[in-house]
């Protein structure tokens, strides 16, 4: 038996693993790999293995890092099953189609320059149609039923906790009459998020491969985050501003959107109309309240006493239509705006920031981490002026940064969800998870005594 490490090594982006057990292969993840622009195009079009000898492969959950390269998989010859869970079936088409028709627009955009300059055209990534082409080849199973991806292999997708749909990947294996269970964690969320269930901790794993993405860190309290959420709306309103939310579409949304519910059903906040201007995070919000029989115990207990669905309220508005988020610009009344995407780098966002953005009445609200280079960036470091298609703008509106929302599990509770493991565990390999994060994890498991450990690098095979 062994595991090639092909991405999110040493890394967190572009998940990807293929286990060769019994003469089959087993790939589990197949994420986009993000970062320059030539590196991301030869990186997520080659592969470092022949997709038309993989046999199955099994999806932890549809955030890009894991699915996004899913439509050249196919494309270049792929033709098993990708089991998965119901929620993330429908999350995963939407996020494909979704990508591919940004890395069309994208193409299309830089082929207008090349042109200019003589130069011959790239193609996109992946199209809408290569994305299409994925959901034939999804196979919906629910938490907890046993399958079998290959022969030696019982598999069981177990709840994580991290978004809607998102599973650890429990792998009991039989080979040459030697049985080992491994452990492969996906994203790892945390405990008492909004609407989820808490992750469920290992079982007798001989080998844990899990993501220490916050192995360096903790995060802020979540109670505490949402009092700093409402603090800004009550103190924005006051002063007759908008508040203006970049999220991302899965996940990010969907908890806003339930705090905000909380805080009007319990008169923290005054009834100012809410919108989420964002055609993904509508789709995904629609996915959410089809699975909300899954919602954990507080969520339904909410539902249940305030006679009204968790992402549904009567000041809340879901914008579908281009017309509808721009007749939001003639509005001035204080209110609520969640638009994608998450760093402002794109989509709907920008035209509210741009529209709102030298207003001293309002407000930014950074939810998230933001990458370098990235509008939102420069937004949550307070730059005075930013551009904005190209355009300058004095920054005037208020800006407020609310830390501890992420859907990550932080070092403690990564350390906790290692300790559950303890009993057969012979090996942990770390993944999904830069130096930074993974150098001081490593330490911590060292003086827990949960080992030995690897944090392999790209193209890394390792014997199990």
């Amino acid at each position: 038996m062994k595991i090639h490490i092909n991405g999110a090594a040493r890394t967190v982006t572009g998940s990807q693993y293929l286990l060769e057990v019994n003469g089959s292969r087993l790939l589990l993840e197949c994420g986009m790999f993000q970062g320059r622009r030539f590196d991301t195009y030869q990186v997520n079009q080659n592969f470092d293995f022949d997709p038309t000898r993989v046999d199955a492969m099994i999806l932890s959950h549809a955030h890009l890092d894991h699915s996004g390269n899913l439509p050249n998989l196919v494309k270049n010859g792929y033709s098993g099953p990708i089991y998965v869970t119901p929620p993330t079936a429908r999350l995963t088409d939407i996020v494909l189609r979704d990508s591919g028709h940004i890395q069309e627009a994208d193409a299309l955009f830089v082929n207008k320059k090349r042109a200019a300059r003589g130069e011959p055209p790239i193609q996109p990534l992946y199209t809408i149609a290569d994305a299409e082409h994925v959901a034939r080849h999804l196979r919906e199973v629910a938490y907890e039923d046993p399958f079998a991806p290959i022969p030696g292999v019982v598999a069981r997708l177990v709840d994580a906790g991290h978004i809607l749909g998102s599973a650890a990947v429990m792998l009991d294996i039989e080979e040459n009459g030697r049985k080992t269970r491994l452990w492969f964690s996906g994203d790892i969320g945390r405990l008492n998020l909004p609407l989820l269930p808490d992750p469920q901790l290992p079982r007798q794993p001989d080998i844990l491969m899990m993501e220490c993405t916050y192995g360096d860190k903790n995060h802020g309290d979540l109670d505490t985050a949402y009092q700093e959420f409402r603090d800004v709306v009550v103190r924005t309103v006051k002063r007759g501003g908008k508040v203006i939310i970049p999220a991302f579409a899965i996940g990010r949304t969907q908890e806003l959107v339930y705090d905000l519910n909380r805080m009007v059903s319990d008169k923290e906040i005054p009834p100012i109309p809410v919108f989420v201007d964002s055609p993904m995070a509508v789709n995904a919000t629609d996915i959410f309240q089809e699975f909300s029989a899954t919602f954990d115990a507080e969520t339904q207990m909410f539902i249940r006493t305030k006679m009204h669905p968790a992402l549904t309220f009567p000041q809340l508005t879901y914008i579908r239509s281009v017309d509808e988020s721009k007749a939001l610009n003639t509005r001035h009344e204080p209110m609520v705006i969640i638009s994608a995407s998450g760093m402002a780098e794109s989509g709907r966002i920008l035209h509210h920031l741009r529209n709102n953005i030298e207003d001293a009445r309002n407000t930014i609200a950074i939810v998230s981490w933001q990458s370098p280079d990235t509008l939102g960036r420069r937004l949550a470091d307070r730059a005075n002026k930013v551009r904005i298609f190209g355009e300058e703008f004095i920054r005037r509106a208020e800006i407020a940064t609310i830390g501890g929302l992420s859907a990550h599990a932080g070092q403690d509770f990564l350390l906790d969800y290692a300790r559950a493991a303890r009993g057969n565990l012979k090996q942990v390999i770390l993944v999904h998870g830069e130096p930074r994060g993974a150098d001081p994890f490593t330490e911590k498991l060292k003086e827990n005594n949960i080992g030995p450990v690897i944090y392999p690098e790209r193209f890394q095979s390792i014997e199990l």
